[in-house]
């Protein structure tokens, strides 16, 4: 098992890696809809100005730009707050982007309900539903700093759009440096023989104490980072609920079009096994700490051991 090697925020992570797309390609420009800070978007901004675009509070007009920018050959990474990298510019995502196949990076964060104080109106619970459902888009949801500046680094190399979720609170930093990542590949941090543990974004961390608290009770938890929810690996989880013959997932996102209705469609149609889910239910977030709202709602490692013993 991995340990954490001190707290850092997914957003950072971000912008790491946007700085070295920075400096290895030339055709890699960067977009933003007034939060070049929010973003981490700043060291980019000062070593490429002539290829930063501060596009004001205009998400829809700068998914356009982007769109165009991308149709001349350059790799255009527009960032935003996840809410408004969905939400607000849903018409211009699916027809400039996903229909047109072209190949535009949205840099979402502060995505989920460790937004936190922000809140309800600015914690973005659905945005995997609306991007998993476009055509053409890949959805990317990396767990901590060093995954998502690697997701960062892959995204300018996949062939079309990509939905890239992180967040802003500091979280553990505990995978890989160097990776190995792979969009579309699953992450098998922890093999096991008793149940699966499906987590995404956030709930890896939480995940992996489940893991840990779970062995003290005599249950092996096979542990699988899903951090690209499309292309879905879809042999991994098979593979693994074969294996265990159980499966829970967990994810900061509605139930609704999230990781674990994807995944209990996937086991509905190929390998029908007892399942739970660890998610939101329906309604909206509220104002909170991040670690607050996390176990309010049950995102966390005691509602992970809690689905999990109810499939004993």
């Amino acid at each position: 098992m991995m340990t954490n090697t001190g707290n850092k925020d997914t957003r950072s992570g971000f912008g790491a890696g946007l700085f070295e797309l920075g400096s290895r390609n030339p055709a890699v420009v960067a977009l933003c809809a007034d939060l070049t800070g929010s973003l981490k978007m700043e060291e980019f901004a000062a070593a490429f100005p002539q290829r930063f675009f501060q596009c004001g509070i205009a998400e829809a007009n700068m998914m356009g730009v982007a769109a165009g920018m991308a149709v001349t050959g350059l790799i255009p990474f527009v960032g935003t707050f996840a809410e408004f990298a969905t939400g607000r510019v849903y018409d211009q995502l699916r027809q400039s982007i996903c229909y047109s196949q072209t190949n535009v990076k949205i840099a979402a964060s502060h995505a989920g309900i460790t937004l936190g104080e922000d809140g309800a109106t600015h914690q973005t619970m659905e945005d995997l539903a609306l991007t998993r459902a476009l055509p053409h888009l890949c959805v990317v949801n990396p767990c901590d700093y060093n995954q998502t500046r690697l997701a960062t680094l892959a995204a300018a190399s996949w062939d079309g759009p990509v939905y890239l979720r992180f967040g802003r609170p500091s979280v553990p930093n505990f995978s890989p440096l160097d990776g190995p990542f792979e969009i579309g590949k699953a992450w098998m941090i922890q093999p096991g023989e008793d149940v699966t543990i499906l987590a995404t974004g956030h709930l890896v961390w939480e995940a992996m104490e489940a893991v840990v608290a779970l062995a003290q009770k005599g249950i092996r938890a096979e542990l699988i980072n899903i951090h690209t929810l499309k292309p879905l690996d879809e042999k991994a989880i098979l593979d693994s609920a074969r294996k265990t013959g159980a499966v829970v997932t967990a994810e900061e996102h509605l139930v609704a079009g999230g990781l674990g209705e994807l995944v209990s469609g996937l086991l509905a149609r190929h390998l029908p096994v007892p399942m739970r889910m660890v998610a939101m239910d329906e309604g909206f977030g509220q104002s909170g700490t991040p670690r607050g709202l996390m176990d309010h709602y049950g995102l966390n490692t005691a509602g992970i051991i809690k689905k999990v013993c109810e499939l004993r």
